[in-house]
C-alpha cells in the first residue's frame, strides 16, 4: 500500500544563474491540516510496501527530526508533533530522496562539507535565528563552513537527508563521472551561489592491485563488562544483537575486580545503529554503562552467488581477494540443513560444497 494519497509529482525546467536544472513539485490535492506526530509518521512508513532499505533510512531521518525536537522543546520523542515536516510535501521529499537512491542502485553517497546560510526565518514557533536549532543538531559531528547566503540553505529535512545518506564529507572521492543532475530550490537565496542541488553519479576508481583498500568503512565498537549476568541471556543478547544491525558480536573472558571471572561483551555496528545497540545492552543486560570508539575497518569485497552443488542451487559466499583472485565460502545455515537432512556429517558437506565450487571457479 502506498505510504500517502492525495499527491502528484510535477517536474519544471528552471534556470539560475544561467545553469538548467530540474524543479520537483509536490502538489497537494487537498489542503493539509494534519498535525502528525512522530509516532504517526512511523506507523505510515512501517505498514508500507516501501523496499526495507528505503522504510530503513525514512524511519533513521524522522527519527533524527524528532530527536533533535524532542531536545529543543523538552517533551517524549514519542510525543513529539511535526509541523512544517508533518506535511505530506514534506514526507514526500524524505522518503522519495530515498526511494530515488534505491531505484538508481546507488551504493555509496559522499557529500562535500556542509555550507550554512544565516539571518533568520518564521516558522510556526516564530521567528527564529538560521542556522535553525534544529538542523545545527541533526549535523552534530557533521563538517560544516559559512556561505555568504543570507538565509537558510539547509533545512532539518535536508540535514536529515543527507547525515542519513553521506558515508563522509569532504572532498569528492576518486570516480569516473557517469551523469550530473541539478535540482532547483525554491527560495532565493540573495548570494552569488545559485540554489542548487548538484548530485554526481559515478562508479568508484578500484585499485586492482589493492582491491581490499577500496573496501573501507567507518564503524563504531562498543563494549562493556559484566560478571553478574547469566549465560542464557549471553546467548539470547546476541540473537537480539545481530537481528539489530550489529555487524559482529563477541563474548571475551575477563577478571574484573574483586577477582569474579566475568564476560567483556564487544559488538561492532555502524554509527546510524549505535544508539539502538547501546539501548539492547543496557535494556538486556545487568551493564550500568558502555564504552565505545570510532574506528576504520577494511575487508575484502564479498557478496551472495548461487553455484550448482551435488546438493543443488546453494547460496555460498564469493570473496574476492587481494589478488583478484576468489573463493567461496560456504553459508552455515545451509550446509547444516544439508547435514540434517542428509544425516552426514557437516564437514562433508562443506568439503562437497568447497569441491563444486573450486571447479565452478577453474571452468570459468
Amino acid at each position: 500500500s502506498s505510504v500517502l494519497k492525495g499527491f502528484q509529482l510535477k517536474t519544471n525546467i528552471v534556470y539560475q544563474h544561467h545553469l538548467r536544472a530540474t524543479d520537483i513539485i509536490v502538489d497537494v490535492s487537498e489542503e493539509d491540516n494534519s498535525s502528525r506526530n512522530y509516532k504517526d509518521i512511523k506507523d505510515l512508513i512501517e505498514k508500507s510496501s516501501l523496499p526495507e532499505k528505503v522504510k530503513e533510512n525514512s524511519l533513521l531521518a524522522f527519527k533524527k527530526i524528532a530527536r533533535a525536537e524532542s531536545a529543543i522543546h523538552g517533551k517524549d520523542i514519542e510525543t513529539i508533533h511535526f509541523h512544517e515536516i508533518g506535511g505530506i510535501d514534506s514526507i514526500v521529499d524524505i522518503i522519495g530522496s530515498f526511494l530515488c537512491v534505491e531505484y538508481l542502485g546507488i551504493k555509496k553517497v559522499y557529500a562535500s562539507i556542509i555550507p550554512l546560510g544565516s539571518g533568520s526565518v518564521k516558522c510556526s514557533h516564530g521567528k527564529i535565528p538560521v542556522p535553525v536549532p534544529a538542523t545545527l543538531l541533526i549535523l552534530k559531528d557533521v563538517p560544516v563552513k559559512p556561505s555568504d547566503a543570507a538565509t537558510e540553505i539547509v533545512t532539518p529535512t535536508g540535514a536529515a537527508i543527507i547525515t542519513t545518506l553521506a558515508s563522509s564529507f569532504g572532498e569528492i572521492p576518486e570516480m569516473r563521472i557517469k551523469k550530473v543532475g541539478y535540482g532547483s530550490g525554491k527560495r532565493d537565496t540573495g548570494s552569488s551561489l545559485p540554489n542548487l542541488l548538484r548530485i554526481i553519479l559515478g562508479d568508484a576508481i578500484r585499485d586492482q592491485k589493492k582491491t581490499y583498500a577500496a573496501q573501507k568503512e567507518t564503524i563504531h565498537i562498543v563494549k562493556t563488562n559484566v560478571d553478574d549476568m547469566s549465560p542464557e541471556i549471553s546467548g539470547f543478547l546476541m540473537e537480539n544483537l545481530f537481528e539489530n544491525k550489529a555487524l559482529d558480536v563477541c563474548y571475551v573472558p575477563v577478571q574484573m575486580k574483586k577477582n569474579r571471572p566475568g564476560i567483556q561483551i564487544e559488538v561492532m555496528c555502524r554509527k546510524k545503529d549505535l544508539d539502538n545497540i547501546i539501548d539492547i545492552i543496557l535494556s538486556q543486560t545487568t551493564s550500568i554503562g558502555v564504552r565505545y570508539h570510532e574506528c576504520e575497518r577494511f575487508f575484502l569485497l564479498r557478496e551472495k552467488v548461487f553455484i550448482k552443488t551435488l546438493f543443488g542451487k546453494l547460496q555460498v559466499k564469493k570473496i574476492t581477494n587481494p589478488d583478484n583472485t576468489v573463493r567461496f565460502v560456504p553459508e552455515y545455515d545451509v550446509a547444516k540443513k544439508i547435514a540434517k537432512d542428509k544425516k552426514i556429517a557437516l564437514k562433508d558437506v562443506y568439503n562437497q560444497i568447497l569441491c563444486d565450487a573450486a571447479s565452478l571457479d577453474q571452468s570459468s
